[in-house]
């Protein structure tokens, strides 16, 4: 049960990252907040088969910080190559 609290954590900071990023407009709301959530997920429950307990503080560090930083730096590729794009396409039609 305790995946719930990080899960939730690493969504709501998710939530921060994608209004602290440049460029919102250019990917979607819930983008950065999923890939945070589902990053957490998958690191908590690896360190758990690991046999780290709940107990220590490398698991949420691990989970929750590693799915806000892997989310920020989503985030970043995928505005950087949406912005690419549309300019390759505004100079494709002479806009």
């Amino acid at each position: 049960m305790y995946i719930v609290l990080a899960l939730v954590a690493a969504c709501a900071l998710g939530i921060a990252v994608h209004y602290l990023l440049p460029h919102r407009a250019l990917r979607g709301v819930a983008v950065i907040p999923a890939i945070a959530s589902a990053v957490a997920a998958v690191v908590y429950t690896l360190m758990q088969w690991t046999g780290i307990g709940e107990d220590n503080g490398w698991l949420w560090l691990a989970s929750i910080g590693g799915g806000v930083v892997i989310s920020a730096l989503a985030g970043y590729v995928i505005t950087s190559s949406r912005h690419r794009s549309d300019a390759e396409k505004k100079a494709a039609l002479g806009i």
